[in-house]
């Protein structure tokens, strides 16, 4: 084996461990600052967790905002929002069943459906008054910013109601500030880890000769996603539910708020290259699933898990077969 292609394997083997380590640790800081603030894990779940583990979506798409790659930065928050919800919660399921709240199944995946049906009218609204192209326009971008502000207030609502409310909440684990430490240095193992291991993949796969396009498909969407999936895996070990499914509507928002309208908004409008309806369709599908299958009350089964792992491999069977009919 060539001796830069071992190097690789052994930086991606490195970024992997890093990554797990980072989640233990982001997992444990997160649930013992809730029990510190005496405060629902899942408001943490909402804030901490999900707006730390969506950097490496913020970073991936502000470096393809500034390149001019559209499809790089559009393909990073549908692929994201898709995979952290039929994948992390599919896969999540087959470890432990998830129970979800009423909270959450009446106000934050509402909430969360409103938003990835709003970015579908984001997409469509100069198709639907004339245009013969669709355009993500600056103030479009700007909508997304102002529906996160409303996120925002809400979850200051949640933690003012949380505040009045008598929580049986157990004994932290740490101090606050250690809590902080552990976080922060969750998320630069989650994020630095996730870095690493994009970074060596891709150069393995370039090395070998698969083209930019599968790697895109695969190494960055996968990658963007790995802190949510360490994340989620690690908490469905420790049965953190509310700190799982928090972390995943939280992501989602911030990706689509955030990560897609805050550099939108700041260097203008983008036209999508690429645009093909089949994925907007999916990811609304994916947010309507989670919301019909949490609705019913009961926590969310290994079944129901294993029907979400189908629907994402169908999915992303049916784009990577249309990758290599092109590549051919």
């Amino acid at each position: 084996m060539d001796i830069s292609i071992l190097l690789q394997v052994l930086l991606l083997v490195g970024g992997f461990v890093i990554l797990i380590k980072g989640a233990d640790w982001l997992v444990d800081g997160a649930s013992s600052i809730a029990s510190n603030f005496k405060v629902s894990k899942q408001l943490i779940g909402l804030t901490i967790v999900a707006f730390g583990t969506g950097a490496p979506e913020l970073a991936v798409s502000i470096t393809s905002m500034v390149s001019g790659n559209t499809d790089m930065l559009l393909g990073n928050v549908m692929g994201s929002n898709i995979i952290n919800i039929l994948l992390l919660i599919g896969v999540a399921a087959l470890i432990s069943p998830i129970k979800i709240n009423r909270n959450t199944i009446s106000k934050e995946l509402p909430l969360l459906l409103l938003t990835t049906v709003g970015l579908v009218f984001l997409f469509l609204d100069t198709t639907i008054s004339g245009a013969n192209e669709n355009w993500i326009t600056r103030s479009d971008g700007l909508i997304c910013v102002l529906f996160f502000a409303i996120f925002l207030y809400y979850i200051i609502q949640m933690t003012r109601r949380n505040k009045k409310e008598k929580h049986k909440v157990e004994k932290p684990k740490w101090k606050l500030g250690k809590s902080f430490f552990f976080v922060l240095l969750g998320l630069v193992g989650v994020v630095g880890g996730s870095e690493l291991v994009v970074n060596s993949a891709s150069t393995i796969a370039s090395t070998i000769g698969i083209s930019d396009r599968i790697i895109a498909l695969t190494v960055v969407a996968f990658g963007t996603s790995l802190p949510e999936l360490v994340t989620s895996i690690t908490a469905a070990k420790r049965g953190e539910n509310e700190l799982l499914v928090g972390n995943i509507i939280g992501s989602n928002i911030f990706n689509i708020c955030i990560v897609l309208g805050l550099p939108v908004a700041i260097f203008g409008g983008i036209r999508p290259e690429s645009f093909e309806m089949l994925d907007v369709i999916m990811m609304v599908v994916s947010a309507a699933l989670l919301w019909l299958v949490a609705r019913r009350g009961s926590p969310i089964s290994k079944k129901e898990g294993a029907f979400m792992l189908i629907v994402f491999a169908v999915y992303y069977g049916y784009i990577i077969c249309n990758a290599l009919e092109a590549m051919a």
